[in-house]
């Protein structure tokens, strides 16, 4: 399946393969994944391919090299693998959202139960309401294979805060504007719904009001951190 992308497309996909590969490690790392489950994919800059996990590859086996280029429709363009299952649901988000940079997938254990029963993750703790500015919203069931994944996480995340979506008895897919922030908000999503899960064993829990999540937000998205320093 391997084609001769130009040398400035052929560059540009290398460090992508790289970057995707090196944070595929954060997700066993973070106890996200189990065997060969999850995935994250990378828009190459400045084309209309992305880089995705090979389907069925353990995360020790995983290598720059290993990594597929697809176009926006998910067909394989470069690469000795077959990509990912998840491949042509990557690709719809990348397609219908143009602001997407990156899309993880995981089912990490906490908040695929919570996707197992249908249900959003309330914004009830600061670091939620800073990372994700919402609940965490549930998508519509859908079959691995095609772009049905992908339709829902669409219609789900267009128009939410939310950089995640808990996909009916599924799992965790997440976006962001580079292959860092989806991971990290993959890390966070499974954090929080483990927080919220245990707070619920003692009882009710109440979302915070709006406008405490709309400052929260704020605040983080905005002014947390450390910010360039104009002269």
């Amino acid at each position: 399946m391997t084609t001769a992308l130009p040398p400035e497309a052929a560059a540009a996909a290398e460090r992508t393969r790289r970057e995707v590969c090196d944070l595929h490690a954060e997700l066993p790392r973070w106890n996200l994944v189990t065997w060969t489950s999850g995935n994250v994919s990378a828009r190459v800059p400045g084309t209309d391919l992305f880089a995705i996990k090979p389907s069925g590859l353990s995360y020790d086996e995983l290598t720059p090299a290993s990594m597929v280029v697809c176009d926006l429709d998910g067909t394989p363009v470069d690469g000795e693998h077959a990509p990912s299952s998840d491949t042509a649901a990557h690709a719809y988000v990348y397609r219908a959202m143009p602001e997407v940079g990156a899309v993880v997938h995981t089912h990490s254990t906490y908040a695929t139960a919570w996707a197992a029963r249908g249900e959003a993750i309330p914004c009830a703790i600061t670091a939620m309401a800073d990372e994700f500015g919402a609940e965490i919203p549930v998508g519509p069931f859908a079959l691995i294979g095609g772009d049905d994944i992908g339709r829902g996480i669409v219609a789900t995340l267009r128009g939410h805060r939310s950089p995640a979506v808990l996909m009916r008895s599924h799992g965790v897919f997440t976006v962001g504007k580079d292959a860092k922030a989806a991971v990290k908000a993959a890390v966070m999503c499974e954090d929080v719904a483990r927080t919220v899960h245990i707070a619920r064993q003692g009882g009710p829990v109440e979302p915070l009001p709006q406008e405490h999540v709309d400052a929260l937000y704020d605040r983080y998205q905005n002014a947390y951190g450390q910010r360039r320093q104009h002269p």
